[in-house]
Order: C-alpha cells, then structure tokens, then sequence
C-alpha cells in the first residue's frame, strides 16, 4: 500500500522500517529530517512537510507524543485537509479520549476515518515486531489496515468501533502498568529493609504469583534504566493526567492515579523529566520511604 508515517521519535523509527521490511511504499516526514535519513536510504521518500507527506496515501500512521502534537500536525501542519478522501488515518500514540472523539468527528467531515491503535510495548518490542494494539475503529477500515498492524505487532485486539473507546483502554492498562511499578516498587523496598536485594524479590514475587513478561521486563527496568530511556517521567506524567482527565468527564474517581500522579510530578520537579520513568518512580519511592518513621 501507499503509506505515510508521520514522527520518527522512538517508536515511529522501528514502525516505519517494519513496513519498509513489508514491502510497502513509505513516505515519512518527521519534525528533524535528520531522524528520516536511516529510512531514506532503504527507500523511504522523505516529506518537507506533513501535508505533503500524506498527500496520496491510503494509510495515514501518527506516532506522536501527545495530543497538542497531532493537532499540531492534522491542523497546523494542513495534513488533514491534504489527505485524499476515502484515506485512512490511523493514529498509534496515546491520546485523551476527548481529543479521541475530536478527531474522529474532524476526519469524518472530511470523508476520511479515523482509526485508534494506540500500542502497547517499548521502542525495542517495535523493532522486534511485537507490541500489542488496541484497535478502536469502522469494522471495514479495521480490516484493511490490519495487514499493516500486523507487521509491527503480536496481536491486534479489536476492542470496539469507537476510536475513543479503544483510547481509553490504553490508558486505562497503561494505569495498570503505573500501578504494577508501584507495588512492586514499595515491596522491594521492604524486602530490602529485610536483607533481601531487589533483585531477588521481584525474580521471586514474579516466578511464585505472576509469571508474567511485563513483570519480569519492568523489573530489570525498574533496577536498570536504560541509557537513552525508553519511555521518559514526561511519558508516565502524561499518560497519568490523560488517565484522570478522561476519568473526571464520566465522573470516576481516581485516588490512586492521583498518587502516581504527585510522585510523577515530584520527578519533573527534581530535573528527572527525560529520565526512564519505572526507574526513576522507584528511587523516588525508595527515597521517601526508606526507613520512615
């Protein structure tokens, strides 16, 4: 097919080289040029702007960090207004359901659809091709670009026809994944006050009560931060927020988001913006908890 990627951060790079390695005719256009300049030499045609980059695509791909940055680009940038009708926008980043339905509505006007597949997993699962997605979307335009998808991921999980409902369970499981860090985070903590390292109680806790991938790979996370980090505080906060925003409009409580919320903010505050989130909530958790009173 015909397809567009619009950002190369992190994540966008690997996506983009898996739907090259597919045999599919790419076109990207990043806000640094220099990002696109890996994937120009596999074939990759770059676009000066996002407007020409989706001019003639069938599929649309945003991998963006937030919702202000795909207005930005849809608006700002004219590339809604330069996709050809009857295209397809699929949207891979997190976003607020809120800012979900806007765009739902803003493609629909344009006789475009607007499709949610919000990922789940790290830069490092994109490149292996094996995040996992949560499609909100027309039963049709679904099953067109699930081919795509699929050269990216392990499973396509269709969860609704809303794109904004589909928003919502990534943000929803991305709480979960913030809780996960938590708990395990102030267990270690005791453990250790016990004489038992971290290490051995996460490899423990996991092997007896979860056996679970995500554990094992954010346990190892949490202790070892990768350089450059996978996923920044700035992340965490943002996904957080998302997660309470979206709460707040169908009146649910969020005591826990909230505090997550207030320890992601402390980080910000401390200068650790750009830093690995599970590894930098968990020294902050074990700096204020260590030996309480």
């Amino acid at each position: 097919m015909r397809v567009a990627v619009l950002g190369l951060g992190k994540m966008g790079v690997p996506i983009a080289e898996r739907l090259l390695n597919a045999g599919h005719e790419l076109t990207v256009w990043n806000r640094t040029p220099g990002r696109a300049e890996p994937l120009t030499k596999r074939g990759a045609r770059v676009a000066v702007s996002p407007a020409e980059a989706v001019n003639g695509a069938e599929v649309i791909f945003s991998v963006v960090f937030d919702d202000a940055a795909l207005e930005e680009i849809l608006f700002g940038g004219g590339a809604l207004k330069a996709m050809t009708p009857g295209a397809i926008h699929v949207n891979l980043s997190t976003l607020g359901v809120a800012c979900s339905e806007r765009m739902t509505i803003a493609h629909r006007t344009e006789r475009l659809t607007f499709v949610a597949a919000p990922v789940f997993g790290r830069p490092t699962v994109a490149a292996e091709g094996r995040l996992a997605i949560a499609v909100g979307g027309p039963a049709d335009a679904v099953a067109k670009v699930r081919p795509l998808l699929e050269t990216f991921s392990r499973k396509v999980m269709v969860v609704s026809e809303s794109p904004a409902a589909a928003h919502g369970v990534k943000l929803s499981g991305n709480f979960l994944m913030m809780a996960m860090i938590a708990s395990l985070s102030e267990g270690a903590i005791l453990c250790e006050a016990l004489g038992i390292e971290p290490k051995v109680f996460l490899e423990t806790i996991n092997e007896a009560a979860f056996q679970s991938p995500f554990y094992a790979s954010y346990s190892k996370i949490m202790l070892n931060p990768p350089q450059p980090p996978g996923g920044p505080v700035a992340l965490g906060e943002k996904d957080t927020r998302l997660f309470q925003e979206a709460a707040r409009e169908f009146k649910v409580k969020t005591p826990l988001a909230d505090l997550f919320k207030a320890t992601l903010d402390h980080a910000i505050d401390k200068g650790k913006k750009e830093e690995d989130w599970p590894g930098t909530y968990y020294q902050l958790t074990r700096a204020s908890t260590w030996r309480a009173e």
